[in-house]
């Protein structure tokens, strides 16, 4: 299981003090465990995956605790916290609404949900074709099931009962709900279904490591193979860069998807769940491509830390369901909505997209070159603006790029307990350390988060030669 690989009992580490890290227990803290170990008697244990940190409260990129620690966020909340932790402009949106008076309302009207709406269609696309309408809700997995009903209800009306078939990508990962882990490509995650939709195919994504075919005729071979057909197809849905690894598909073959899309009329959803509001150096991540999509999946990002996710999309497509049957209960929360309209205006206003391009010029140089150093576990780096993951691979596995979750599992655990926050490994086989830090980030901390990287790859690369003498000893 995954929280084995992020022991409970404290282990005591070297003290850290830096600008940005600061490191005065053992970790995990042992005033912590109590409280852990509390929060484990009720929790299912799903829950207790991640690096056995207790946080307290966080500003900016750190987060602490409250025995004294400070970490250097690489986390951003899993890509939440785009903004910043707890940023002033969000805290204080937040508290005026709630003083306001207004913290529900379903689907009547508000004035917070309708400036929402129209801020998030003011910077999405402008066309052609125009992307006006849209739909608040509150995670990502409703923006992606939401994205493929309005997909099928496309092509049903329009062209009949049997195009609605959904083409996702091996890799992919849309969320957690029945639907969403249908459309996912990541197949542990589904083993649950039993019953998979026989119309959700997935085809392989054009990584450049684990798939190396990358012209688009490899997709058009693979849908031949399966015997799908384009009269069959309503919608194609990809993440913008694969959430898992951070792997970007190359960008004609993202343009030819596009122009495919518009020649046999299947709607392109882009999943920008995590890709959007400025991570990758552009406010939309499928900027990098020069398509625009018919549909956005957002949510993470889009206020910087409460539950509210979105679909943008064509209003033909928008407006195929009439009045009350496309609702949620929570359907731009006036709170939430504030968050959001705070936390959209400090991104562009202060330039945080523009410095998460700044920066991507530093941190993926760096991620490439702890990857050269350290080709024995480091398969691929793999990202764009402050996005970016390295693949951590076995050499001795029967494919030479096997992935190594226990090994990746260590790089980050050696990280935390140097003051550098990461979230437990994901993408292929669990084995890509991912770092995602808030996009107001300064050089001076990415700078320093890589030395720690390095330097807990490092160990890493130590502990494997360490433990393959003592076996060769043995």
């Amino acid at each position: 299981m995954a929280g084995a690989r992020f022991p409970l009992e404290p282990r005591i580490v070297p003290q850290v003090k830096t600008k940005h890290r600061r490191i005065v227990t053992a970790i995990p803290a042992p005033g912590s465990v109590p409280i852990i170990e509390a929060l484990r008697e009720h929790e299912p244990r799903s829950m207790g995956g991640q690096p056995v940190v207790l946080w307290d409260r966080a500003d900016g990129f750190q987060v602490f605790d409250r025995f004294g620690n400070m970490w250097l966020d690489w986390s951003s909340g899993v890509l939440v916290t785009n903004a910043g932790h707890n940023h002033p402009k969000v805290k204080q949106a937040i508290l005026d609404q709630v003083n306001h008076g207004l913290i529900h309302n379903y689907c009547f009207p508000s004035e917070r949900r309708a400036e929402l709406t129209a801020a998030l269609a003011k910077v999405a696309p402008q066309g052609p074709p125009a992307l006006d309408k849209v739909f608040l809700l509150t995670t990502g997995a409703e923006a992606t099931e939401c994205a493929i009903k309005l997909a099928r209800s496309y092509g049903v009306q329009k062209h009949g009962r049997e195009k609605l078939g959904v083409i996702t990508f091996h890799g992919a990962f849309h969320g957690r709900t029945l639907g969403a882990q249908m459309a996912g490509g990541i197949p542990a995650l589904k083993q649950w279904i039993i019953n998979l939709d026989k119309d959700i195919t997935q085809v392989a994504f054009p990584d450049g490591f684990r798939h190396t075919h990358l012209t688009f005729d490899g997709f058009l071979k693979q849908l031949r193979e399966l015997g799908v057909t384009p009269d069959k197809v309503a919608g194609v849905m990809t993440e913008t860069y694969q959430g898992g690894d951070s792997s970007f598909a190359p960008v004609e073959y993202m343009q030819q998807l596009r122009s495919w899309c518009d020649e046999h009329d299947v709607l392109l959803i882009m999943d920008e769940v995590q890709a959007g509001f400025g991570r990758t150096g552009k406010f939309w991540g499928f900027e990098h491509y020069g398509v625009t999509p018919d549909l956005i999946c957002c949510g993470k990002g889009i206020s910087s830390g409460l539950p509210l996710s979105a679909v943008i999309g064509r209003g033909d497509v928008m407006d195929l369901y009439p009045p009350g049957s496309m609702t949620s209960t929570h359907t731009g929360n006036p709170v939430c909505a504030a968050a959001a309209l705070a936390s959209v205006k400090a991104i562009v206003e202060e330039g945080m997209v523009q410095n998460a391009a700044r920066l991507g010029e530093v941190l993926q140089p760096g991620l490439r070159r702890i990857k050269e150093r350290f080709p024995q576990i480091i398969g691929a780096a793999h990202g764009k603006g402050l996005v970016g993951s390295l693949h951590v691979v076995n050499r001795q596995g029967p494919t030479g790029v096997d992935p190594d979750s226990d090994r990746a599992a260590d790089i980050v655990k050696r990280c935390v307990e140097k003051g550098l926050l990461l979230f437990a490994p994901v993408g292929t086989g669990g084995a890509c350390v991912k770092v995602s830090p808030p996009l107001c980030i300064t050089e001076e901390a990415v700078r320093e988060g890589l030395g720690v990287l390095e330097e807990a790859v490092e160990e890493a690369v130590k502990a494997v030669a360490e433990s393959a003498r003592d076996i060769a000893a043995v």
